[in-house]
């Protein structure tokens, strides 16, 4: 049996039992991100809804706080410091992504 219809299968039956109903957000679009595939951002929003999100995520989320420690560093032997550990946070985001991009090409 291919995956499409097995997929397809489950979705009908849960359909049918009703773990559709009342769900958040139910009867709205889903909102759209600005960046990446929106496929992945639905993806990556239910994991984040259920409390598991991927690395790649988790570095966004650390390079962001990173960016607001820089934003309020004035002292220039500091701030290279903090600059440093913003580049090695972006670095493994990259990594992560390219490894994730590198999984879904297989296909």
């Amino acid at each position: 049996m291919k995956f499409s219809t097995l997929s397809e299968y489950q979705i009908r039956k849960a359909e049918a039992e009703g773990q559709f109903d009342d769900l958040k957000g139910a009867g709205k679009p889903l909102g759209r991100a600005d960046d990446g595939d929106f496929s992945e951002n639905v993806g990556f929003r239910i994991m984040a809804e259920a409390g598991a999100l991927p690395k790649e995520i988790e570095l966004k989320l650390e390079e962001e706080a990173q960016l607001k420690v820089l934003k309020d560093t004035a002292d220039p032997k500091a701030r290279k410091e903090e600059m440093r550990r913003l580049a090695d946070i972006q670095l493994r985001r990259a990594i992560q992504e390219e490894a994730r991009r590198k999984y879904y090409s297989q296909g």
